[in-house]
């Protein structure tokens, strides 16, 4: 599916991010990065395995602390908000891991019902049930709903991974290596998916991926982390318009090989 251009507002930023610096023991993961996402936008944050990727949304989701910077997300500040603020913030992200994180022990509307359940207190059971058919609808997967994960494929664990943070109506999206582990076609899938769930619930995402692909297929800007820094921004296109030995070998393992 080819991508519909998004409705970006440029004057709105969502997330803002400026120095931001973070450390392991002697290890320099990120070095003073700036970073905007925008109001409707899909950013694609690409680079190599190890590049401090996933430690960037971590940082965004307040699940790891900077050494140094400042990260403002939907207006708030992380190194002063309240522990109380930063839950009710987190409702507001929605998070797809991996590895689709959905428990085991759990059925399909189990799991969806579960951050409902948790989040939205005095919620009906007429209202459960039509959030969870209303977000399995939307990733295709409807006839899932009495299955345990186990049953299903590694794709559609993907897609009710993404289902599940769709549930709470997020305003931003935060997407680790959504098509890790995929076959190609399933990849596609997932891509397709990505730019539905920015078209269906006007969703700003941020999409960390080594896959090339991925970033072209969704991606309205690209950032390429180079060596703990943002090292070429723009389309697709501009980011490998290039012939900065760092990046040019990126792209030709992905379309070369």
């Amino acid at each position: 599916m080819e991508k519909v251009k998004a409705n970006i507002d440029l004057k709105n930023e969502v997330i803002k991010i400026r120095g931001l610096e973070k450390s392991f023991e002697d290890y320099a993961v990120l070095r003073g990065i700036d970073l905007d996402l925008y109001q409707g936008e899909n950013l694609v944050v690409l680079g190599r395995s190890g590049s401090g990727k996933s430690v960037l949304i971590k940082l965004i989701s307040g699940m790891l602390q900077p050494d140094k910077g400042s990260i403002e997300v939907l207006g708030y500040q992380l190194a002063n908000i309240k522990e109380k603020e930063l839950q009710e913030l987190r409702t507001r992200i929605g998070f797809s891991f991996q590895n689709s994180a959905l428990y085991d022990s759990m059925t399909v509307r189990q799991n969806l019902e579960f951050p409902l359940v948790r989040n939205r207190k005095g919620i009906t059971r007429k209202e459960i049930d039509l959030a969870v058919a209303t977000v399995l609808e939307a990733v295709g997967l409807l006839q899932t709903i009495n299955q345990m994960p186990a049953e299903l494929s590694g794709g559609q664990r993907k897609r009710i991974g993404i289902a599940r943070t769709l549930i709470l109506n997020p305003e931003v999206m935060l997407y680790d290596e959504p098509t890790a582990g995929l076959d190609p076609i399933t990849c596609i899938e997932i891509n397709d998916l990505i730019n539905e769930v920015q078209q269906r619930y006007h969703t700003s995402s941020i999409i960390i991926t080594h896959d090339l692909t991925c970033a072209k297929s969704t991606g309205d800007r690209i950032a390429m982390l180079l060596d703990g820094q943002f090292q070429r921004e723009g389309t697709f296109e501009e980011v490998f318009d290039t012939n900065d030995d760092r990046v040019k070998p990126f792209f030709d393992y992905n379309f070369i090989k």
